[in-house]
């Protein structure tokens, strides 16, 4: 192989590399590269798009990122940790100077294909030095860990890193999901999250989506437990009730405000997805969560979701209905059986180990919500649940994801408005999208 076909198979690469990265800092604040390598020209950070984008030269002090709360940056290091012979050092570092909105994008060389490196540095066509430190995924996942790190997401890229009548995309991409092969790229894209609890108390807004829910209304204020003294503001969000629930939130409201700051409004538009959309852009506080009014999830139990995201353990918390058993008419069979294949399915997606993805209760920062309406923009708007919607952006920005089991409890009120069959074909849908947009592309 000539020196100017190498390096157009280090350009292929680069490309490769640089989409990756791209699928998630376009929608941070800023890029820094950080311990270039001394032959790094910049290009993997040039290519890599993000709002602000800058390289620190080798000595340089890395600046102190701790404070922020609503920006986030992502700190590339291309190579790095194949050229350092203190891992563990080097992360312990670096965290402290992190805030939580943090993430490390680590490009790591495949330690199976070290042979690759030398045969191109024995034929002198490698412009840089043989990497000397090549970590398996247990080995880096270990070091992260001892190191207050946890690895959120790894994409694999470069199988073949030659021009093949511009197919060579959809090829790598293809080969990115396949059980074993996976494990053969020239490289892999690492997304590391600094584990960091919150330091101070966020506040929270609640939204109860509402449809013919009246007997359930003032239930869930009553139930609500008070979060450790942080700030708590509820938004119910009616849907074209058939029953009074409307008025019963209006007079709910009226009465629980001076103990709990409570708001209302009514959708113009239909389903849930629009109910939660509608109460999310009218909340307040920090961070953000979901409380369906049938009350099948426990509203004492939202204190969990919280206690999560504060303690540092994730930074979307989603809850699971099936772990524990359910109480006899919580869920039919059907539905419980298709919600388990299809969240051992999206797990494999998303790259987390969901074992429910339509429990209606979710956590997350209103900072990170912002960001996932621009990634809805680009995705596109068809997610029927609205459950997809915030999952699949969690994911895609390596938030970082945990589930938080709860028993899933009968109706005490009304009637349930799942269509089996019909919702089942909607979730073997989303699941095709989940696998074309974000596992077999560049998200």
């Amino acid at each position: 192989m000539s020196l100017t076909r190498w390096r157009r198979v280090s350009l292929n690469l680069e490309a490769e590399l640089a989409a990756r990265i791209s699928g998630v800092t376009r929608y941070y604040d800023q890029l820094i590269q950080w311990l270039p390598q001394p032959w790094d020209t910049g290009a993997l950070l040039e290519r890599s798009d993000c709002p602000e984008r800058r390289m620190l030269e080798t000595g340089s002090e890395f600046p102190d990122l701790s404070t922020e709360r609503d920006r986030r940056t992502a700190v590339l290091l291309n190579g790095t940790l194949n050229y350092h012979f203190d891992v563990q050092r080097l992360l312990q570092e670096l965290h402290p100077k992190l805030s939580r909105t943090s993430r490390v994008i680590a490009i790591c060389y495949n330690p199976y294909l070290r042979w690759v490196y030398r045969i191109a540095a024995y034929l002198n066509l490698l412009n840089a030095e043989v990497p000397d430190t090549f970590l398996t995924r247990e080995s880096l996942a270990n070091l992260a860990r001892i190191s207050h790190f946890e690895i959120v997401r790894t994409r694999p890229a470069g199988f073949i890193p030659f021009r093949l009548f511009g197919i060579v995309t959809v090829i790598n991409r293809l080969l990115g999901v396949l059980p074993v092969i996976r494990n053969l790229s020239f490289a892999s894209v690492v997304f590391l999250r600094p584990v960091k609890p919150s330091e101070d108390k966020p506040s929270l807004s609640i939204i109860i989506p509402a449809r013919d829910e009246a007997g359930n209304i003032e239930a869930a204020l009553e139930r609500l437990p008070d979060f450790d003294g942080a700030e708590v503001e509820v938004i119910f969000v009616e849907g074209h009730s058939s029953d009074d629930t409307w008025a019963t939130i209006e007079r709910v409201v009226d009465e629980w405000s001076p103990r709990i700051p409570c708001r209302a409004f009514r959708q113009t538009g239909k389903g849930k997805a629009d109910a939660v959309r509608l109460g999310f852009s009218y909340a307040r506080c920090d961070l953000l969560t979901i409380l369906d009014a049938d009350l099948t999830m426990p509203p004492e139990l939202l204190t969990r979701y919280y206690e999560a995201y504060t303690e540092g353990h994730a930074d979307f918390i989603n809850g699971s209905r099936l772990i524990y058993p359910m109480e006899s008419e919580a869920m039919r069979f059907l539905n419980q059986l298709g919600n388990v294949v299809f969240a051992k399915m999206l797990s494999v997606l998303v790259e987390a180990p969901l074992s429910d993805v339509l429990c209606g209760t979710k956590l997350l920062a209103r900072r990170d919500y912002d960001r996932f309406i621009h990634w809805r923009d680009d995705f596109g708007d068809f997610d029927p649940f609205g459950d997809f919607e915030l999952i699949f952006p969690a994911a895609v920005m390596a938030l970082g994801i945990i589930d938080i089991p709860v028993r899933y409890r009968d109706r005490t009120y009304g009637a349930t408005s799942i269509r089996r069959f019909a919702h089942g074909f909607e979730l073997l849908k989303m699941t095709a999208v989940g696998l074309l947009r974000i596992k077999l592309g560049s998200g």
